[in-house]
């Protein structure tokens, strides 16, 4: 009977592996490819734009990670500990987007050892050499692509600080060496941004800084808007600046870009400082009382876009120290502003990396209160801020004299910059001509600017000769940001619609709250025992002003007293400030253990009783 049983057992063994194997190779043939993500915030589910980028590969394209795996694990600098965390996470989404790329994707990861050819090949290509291994070894974590024409991509180093952006910068790179040839980019401007001759100086003028960095990294095609009827199917972004009394053809031609799926940078003003269009030789003055706002009324309020261009904004909390006359000291000017990360959007790729932007006479954007459309704030004010007329800020000798009567708005921020999105309709329903759209196919995105001063060199650049070459020195992230918008604008709809995600990094946001509500408890001992000690040295002074002029320098029994109980009162909240640190510790300890036991002692309790009643349910079963 022993011998049956255990027949059996062996027996059912047997059957439950073969269906086990069975089980595991039609799991690997039916769901080859198949993939579930259960991180809280879908971190390596890629989103569809990107899905569209690999889709749409035609000729195979390279992506190489070199990644000094030895030198970072032999390191002791705590930044190689960060990219070796990190490296991961890179080579995983790398991997994800291999698996969705149909074989036209390969990804090929490589250790470049110091001194060794694949370390050379790292330096060939330009990728940023890191002096964190042992011994000042170099480390890198770079990301070479090339494609079969060979075109070639560069990031020099994946920053572990702009993981939310992973997906975008290597699908970007993707898009990039896919589509080789540069965007081209059609810009409309009435302001003298490239060479030409000053009438003023009567010399020949240097371009715009912003203007030789666009020449340099895209096509750029300057469109007449005297002449504008339509625009070339083949231009992928179009950058509007200073828009001054334009033709209903010239604004039925961006109308129609716009709704065909073109994209849009336009740049606004209420007072554009480098609008020369009413100076006269003959009449010095003529310049300073013409009007040098511009406006793009009819397709503005198609798009659901309030902005006036006779309103300034003002900030006093962002307000830049200028000189107004050589020698005088700096005043405070709130109609230039500075703005800095705390005023960028953190979550567009345009604003994300960026320290500071500086703006002047800038006016403000805001959603109609019948749009549907959608208005993210890419650069904003404080909420300490208000807007006043244009005039205002005209003819000004005295800055500060600005924040007279100075009287904020309200709570609400003012957008100086932002990414309109929606589904646009024409701003010409009664026009006919062939081809006409009165409603775009799908959603739409534009870049909304209300201010040209961006990109003058005076507000972010400095530009000195140096044997011939123009060397820029910039100061301010402007031109960063006007080229960043340009070539997200200049990338397919599938990777503008790629947006930052969350990062892998989970903080411990209980210990967290713990450790800020001790800081607090901390700083209002730390502000008690000031206030205590002022109040002492207030009391010593009064009761040294009462003494003879020979005793000044002999303690009194009052101020031996007094300072005694100082002390006393310093030595009882120094015991307090340590309580409430060694509390602190305390209560993190305690968390930390009572994590250890659930982690440690509790799960396998769980599943030990789990097992056991398991057990008991059976004997139960064959008891019956």
């Amino acid at each position: 009977m022993n011998s049956n049983r255990k027949l059996l057992t062996v027996g059912a063994l047997a059957v439950l592996a073969v269906l086990l194997v069975a089980v595991i190779l039609i799991s690997n043939t039916l769901l080859r490819g198949a993939r579930l993500d259960l991180t809280q915030n879908h971190l390596y589910t890629l989103s569809q734009g990107t899905k569209n980028i690999l889709a749409s590969i035609e000729e195979p394209i390279h992506l190489t990670l070199f990644f000094s795996d030895k030198a970072a694990a032999e390191s002791s600098q705590p930044e190689a500990a960060t990219l070796r965390n990190y490296a991961p996470r890179v080579r995983e989404m790398l991997t994800e987007m291999a698996a969705r790329a149909g074989g036209k994707l390969r990804v090929e990861t490589i250790d470049p050892l110091p001194f060794s050819e694949e370390e050379d090949r790292a330096t060939g290509f330009g990728l940023q050499a890191l002096p964190w291994g042992p011994g000042g070894a170099n480390i890198f974590l770079g990301l070479v692509g090339t494609n079969s024409t060979n075109g070639k991509s560069v990031m020099p180093i994946v920053d572990p600080s702009k993981e939310s952006f992973l997906e975008y910068d290597i699908a970007k790179m993707i898009h990039e060496l896919s589509m080789p040839k540069k965007p081209a980019v059609g810009l409309i401007t009435s302001l003298p941004m490239g060479a030409g001759f000053d009438a003023a100086t009567r010399q020949m003028r240097q371009p715009w800084a912003i203007q030789q960095q666009l020449d340099q990294l895209f096509e750029v095609r300057t469109l007449t808007a005297a002449s504008l009827k339509a625009i070339d199917k083949d231009i992928n972004v179009v950058v509007l600046v200073h828009p001054k009394s334009l033709s209903d053809d010239a604004q039925y031609a961006i109308d129609q870009f716009v709704l065909r799926g073109g994209h849009l940078l336009v740049f606004v003003d209420p007072v554009a400082e480098a609008d020369d269009s009413g100076a006269d030789p003959n009449n010095p003055q003529a310049a300073m009382f013409a009007d040098k706002s511009s406006d793009l009324p009819k397709l503005f309020k198609a798009w659901g876009i309030d902005y006036d261009p006779k309103k300034v904004v003002l900030d006093r909390e962002h307000a830049l120290q200028i000189t107004m006359t050589q020698g005088a000291p700096p005043v405070r000017h709130a109609a230039i502003l500075g703005f800095t990360k705390r005023d960028l959007n953190p979550t567009d790729v345009t604003t994300a990396t960026l320290q500071s932007i500086n703006v002047s006479t800038a006016g403000f954007f805001a959603l109609a209160k019948d749009s549907k459309n959608k208005l993210t704030p890419l650069i904003q004010t404080s909420a300490d801020a208000m807007s006043v007329p244009s005039e205002r800020v005209k003819f000004l000798p005295d800055p500060s004299q600005l924040l007279v009567d100075y009287k904020p708005d309200g709570s609400q921020p003012f957008v100086v910059a932002g990414r309109l999105e929606g589904k646009f309709t024409s701003a010409f329903p009664e026009r006919n001509e062939p081809g006409h759209l009165a409603e775009a196919k799908d959603n739409a995105e534009i870049i909304l600017v209300a201010d040209t001063d961006i990109l003058s060199n005076r507000l972010w650049v400095q530009v000195q000769p140096f044997f011939g070459q123009q060397v820029m020195n910039a100061f301010a992230n402007n031109g960063d940001f006007i080229v960043n918008a340009v070539d997200n604008l200049g990338g397919s709809s599938d990777l503008i619609s790629i947006r930052g995600r969350a990062t892998s990094q989970r903080p411990f946001t209980t210990v967290e709250d713990m450790r800020r509500a001790a800081e607090e408890s901390f700083h209002d001992k730390e502000r008690d025992l000031q206030t205590k000690l002022a109040d002492t040295e207030r009391r010593l002074t009064e009761l040294q002003s009462g003494k003879a002029k020979e005793n000044e320098m002999i303690l009194s029994p009052e101020q031996k007293a007094e300072l005694q109980k100082f002390q006393d009162q310093k030595v009882s909240i120094r015991k307090e400030l340590r309580q409430v640190r060694r509390g602190l510790d305390d209560r993190i300890d305690a968390l930390g253990t009572r994590l250890k036991l659930i982690n440690i002692g509790l799960m396998p309790l769980l599943i030990t009783l789990l097992a056991l009643g398991f057990a008991w349910w059976k004997r139960q079963r064959r008891a019956v």
